[in-house]
């Protein structure tokens, strides 16, 4: 898994190529954390070239929007495949988290 991140003057983009499993869902876990520690709380998640993701990788997906929303800021997704789509929703991941079809629409919503 890579882990690649862009910074914006409201919010972060993180983006992701690989899968997202229990063996590689800590270092996602550690990335977020980073910018977190480091003041931020926007934060933009793009899943374009993620083609897994486990109940690990969900966890850190819910655990961050937590995080984010003690700093008054949110995570947000894009560009999530219609496959991962169906298992957010299945576990209910949805109803936390936004996600919008654009880079454009994600920065600019916050």
């Amino acid at each position: 898994m890579e882990i690649s991140t862009t910074s914006y003057n409201r919010c972060d983009l993180v983006k992701v190529v690989g899968r997202i499993d229990s063996n590689t869902a800590p270092d996602l876990d550690k990335a977020f954390n980073e910018l977190i520690d480091g003041g931020k709380s926007g934060i933009v998640f793009d899943m374009a070239e993620v083609d897994f993701i486990s109940s690990r990788g969900l966890w850190v997906l819910l655990e961050t929007q937590k995080a984010c929303k003690k700093k008054k800021g949110k995570l947000a997704l894009i560009n999530v495949a219609e496959d991962m789509m169906e298992s957010l929703d299945l576990a209910g991941v949805k109803h936390f988290i936004e996600i919008y079809t654009d880079v454009t629409a994600a920065v600019g919503s916050f």
